[in-house]
Formats: C-alpha cells, structure tokens, sequence
C-alpha cells in the first residue's frame, strides 16, 4: 500500500495573496461559486417589482421562492456523481455555460408560467457548490482543507449578497438608459452574461489535479456505494426526505397553492415520485448487493452515519440561509417600511457574513477538532434565530440588523464546519457526499420557504431555530476524522490518504 502523490512542496501552503498553483485553483473555484449564487439569486432584491410588472399575487411571489431551489435537490446529487466521474473543470464550465439559457428566460418573461418555469431550471446552478467541494478536496491537504473549503464556500456564497447590493442599482440605472420600470430585466440579464463568459476562462485555466496527481474515482458508476448492510438502509432512509420536498413543491403548485398545476397533474407527479423511489431502491441494491454476503475489508470502509449527520446539520444550516436570503429583503422592507433598495443593502449583512464566516468555520475546524467546533456553532445557530424570531417593527432597525449579523455568522460557520469533515470521509466518493448534502440543503430550503408560505415570519425563525436543535442531537452520533482513508488507484493498488494531523 502506497500513499497517495503530495502536492508539489512550492505550492504545499494556503496563501489567499497568491494566484498560483493551488492558489489559483481556490481562487477561480470561488470565483465559479461566486458567480452561480449571483445569477441564482438574482431575483431576491426584485420580488416586489416583478409582482408589480406582471401583476402577480404574494403566493405566486412566494412560490418563486420555492421553485429558486427545487430543481437543485435531484440536481446536486446528479451533479455529485457526475463531477467524481468526469472531474470538475468540464462538469463546472457546463454548468456556467448553460446555466445562463433559464436566466435569459426568465429575464424578459412576458407571464407567470414563463417566469416560474425559468425559476425552476435556474435551480440547476445552484448544483455548482458540490463541484468546488469536489476540486479544493483533491488541491489541498487535511491541514488546510477545512479553510480551504470555507473560502470556497464563504467567498463563493457571497454571491448572494453581491446580488441583493448591486443588482437594484444596476437596475436603476438600465431603467434610466431604456425608459420603464423594467430595469431588473436588464439587470438580471447582465448576470447571465457573465457566467456563459467565465465558463470559457474557468475552462482553459482550472486542471482537476495537481500535476503528477491520481484522480481519486468510485470503482463502480452509477448509485452511491456503501460498505455494510447497515449503511444500505440507512442511506435508503435518507432519500425518503428528498422526495417528500419535491412532493412538498407539487403540492404548493396545485389547486390547494397557487393553481399552477392541475391536481391530476399534481396526483402523475407524486406516483411518479413513488416510482423514481422505488427505482432508486433497485438500482442501489444491485450496486451494493455484495455487501449481503460479502464483507468490506476494514481498511476500505467508510461509516455512513457520518454523511447522514452532515446531512442533518446541512439542512439547519445551509437550508436555512437558501430560505432567510430569498425573504429577507422583503422581511425588512415590509417590517420596517423600507425602500427595495435600503431593504437590499440591509438584507445582504446576512449573506455579507460569509466572506468571513464560512472560512473560519473551517479554520476552526482544522484548528481544534471536526466535532467539537460543529456543537458549539450548531448551539449558537439556535439561539440566533430565536432572536431573530422576536424581531419586529418596535425594534430599532440597528438592532435588527446586529441580530441578522449574528445569527449569519453561526449559520455560515456551521456550513464551513461541515465541508471541513465531508471530504474526509472516502476522497473517491467526495462529490456524492457533497451532492446528497447539498440536496438536503435544499430540502431544508424547500420546507423552510414551504413553511413561511403559512405562517408569520416570527414562527418561520423560530421553526428553524427547533431543526437546528434537532442537528445539535444528531452531533452526538458523529465521529471525530482520524488516521487515514484508502482508496484504489488505477492500476488496482492501495493509497492511503491523510486526514487528521
């Protein structure tokens, strides 16, 4: 058994000032990141003036909100999958690329199905994320893979924010240039745009590996691979809630929701959604049927309650900030009477957070223990939305705003913290990992955004607040990374790779 290939010692150390060797990887995978978030959110600061052009209903405002994310829970599994067996560059610039077609369409849709479609398949670039896990996992070692990923992350996530400050003013402006109201058309455009062009450039600048380095893929396509009996069915049990947020989403499109959907069409898809579950359960007990009768050697395991817990903590964390950055400008224009532009700038501290906040979860994670640094960001993401919940118009908007810093600061570090273990757990089946706790985000997205949809926005944080404290049991059941993961190289031999120092 050999280890595997190390990065070549000139570019063996974190440097966030340089812009070579794995450097320069980080830094064109955030930007990647970055710009998915922008173009992915680019709604968010003009829910008020798109109801406003196409006259719709708060409910069908809403429900865009929840469209935003639906596609990307199946999205961000495929994504998972497809990035550990065609690598990252080419499965990223296709994403970018592409990506921008729904953009344009929902730009200068004339009507709500238009509009709502676009949203939906805009929810494709959201899978993005799961790439850059996968790409800054095979650059950088144990010791600085948690910052890493937090940079990615945090930098990357910033997106969002980026989107809610500059968006409305660009929007004035085109407004100004073309005559109308109807500057955000423009607006969003524009931000299509520029992801197609930053396709080509991440294409001919970003390798998957460091030079000389083994690409790491799962032995067998197809299905998520485990390693014991146990782990099959508790993986099974773990998709059931993937599919319950879709059937959460026809539902709110139905009769009883918004009427976008006839309830025979409503009734096909949640068979449909029963035969998909069904045929998942075949196909991944064909991939894995050998574990019935055969034992995995030890060496060559991997515990999947750790990748069930991170999906728990994911859905608390990153579901949440998915749900609180698509309302939150509306939240402060309507709570406090606001102007969509203040309301923006206001809205975008939650988000802002995340240059700062992702990566030191994973600085502290790499500093002072996986487990340890999740418990006590996953308590502090409790108690912030708790007060978040008693937020309302007597409050001064000062205070509002210090609270919204605090609680954003706990839920971005506790999403650093998470991508700060899953890449540790089996290097070949990172982007699955990364996939299927990405889809949980959304999940979390899904029925957080469902739940604002029938209550106050008091109740929506405090309901956040109760799943977070949910993630803080879970912690429990999680394993400290420690020793080595061994994986398989082309030529049928061992490596073992580092995960603890």
């Amino acid at each position: 058994m050999s280890s595997a290939t190390p990065v070549p010692p000139s570019k063996n150390k974190l440097n966030i000032f340089s812009f070579a060797g794995k450097n320069k990887i980080l830094h064109l995978g955030w930007m990647a990141f970055f710009l998915t978030f922008f173009v992915w959110f680019n709604h968010a600061p003009f829910l008020s003036a798109i109801g406003e052009t196409l006259d719709l209903t708060k409910q069908q405002v809403k429900t865009l909100l929840i469209l935003n994310v639906a596609l990307t829970i199946p999205a961000r599994v495929i994504i998972g999958m497809l990035t550990d067996r065609f690598g990252p560059r080419l499965v990223y610039t296709c994403i970018l690329a592409i990506g921008s077609i729904p953009c344009f369409t929902f730009a200068f849709a004339q009507d709500y199905e238009t509009l709502a479609l676009s949203r939906f398949l805009m929810g494709f670039i959201g899978a993005g994320f799961v790439v850059g896990i996968r790409l800054i996992s095979d650059w950088f070692p144990s010791n600085e893979l948690g910052t890493a990923e937090g940079i990615y992350g945090g930098w990357g996530n910033f997106g969002s924010a980026a989107a809610a400050m500059l968006l409305p003013t660009m929007a004035i402006g085109f407004a100004a240039w073309f005559g109308g109201a109807e500057g955000w058309r423009y607006a969003c455009a524009t931000s299509g745009a520029v992801m197609a062009l930053y396709s080509i450039i991440f294409y001919i600048k970003v390798r998957d590996t460091p030079k000389g380095s083994t690409y790491f893929k799962p032995k067998k396509n197809g299905a998520m691979t485990v390693t014991s009996k146990g782990d099959f069915w508790l993986m099974m049990v773990f998709k059931i809630p993937m599919y319950l947020a879709l059937a959460i989403l026809a539902w709110k499109l139905s009769p009883t929701g918004v009427s976008l959907l006839s309830q025979s069409t409503v009734n096909i898809i949640y068979v449909l959604l029963g035969i998909l579950y069904v045929y998942e359960f075949i196909s991944s007990y064909r991939h894995n049927k050998e574990v019935f009768h055969t034992e995995v050697p030890e060496a060559q395991r991997y515990d999947f309650k750790q990748v069930g817990v991170l999906n728990i903590l994911y859905f608390a964390t990153f579901g949440s900030e998915l749900a609180v950055v698509s309302m939150l400008p509306l939240f402060y224009q309507e709570t406090f009477d606001l102007s969509i532009v203040a309301a923006g700038l206001l809205a975008s501290s939650y988000a802002f957070m995340n240059l700062m906040s992702r990566p030191g979860g994973g600085w502290l994670s790499d500093r002072f223990g996986r487990k340890t640094t999740l418990l006590i960001l996953t308590a502090g993401l409790a108690a912030g939305y708790f007060l978040m919940g008693i937020v309302d118009s007597g409050w001064p908007i000062a205070m509002a705003l210090l609270i919204t810093m605090f609680c954003s600061f706990f839920v971005q570090a506790g999403e650093g913290a998470v991508f700060a273990v899953i890449p540790l757990i089996k290097r070949s089946m990172t982007g699955q990992f990364a996939g299927m706790a990405g889809a949980y985000g959304n999940t979390g997205s899904v029925v957080y955004l469902t739940v604002l949809s029938m209550v106050s926005y008091q109740t929506f944080f405090f309901v956040i607040a109760i799943t977070a404290i949910v993630g803080f049991i879970a912690l429990f059941f999680l394993k400290e990374p420690s020793g080595v993961i061994v994986e398989e190289m082309p030529d049928g031999t061992f490596a073992e790779i580092k995960v603890s120092h």
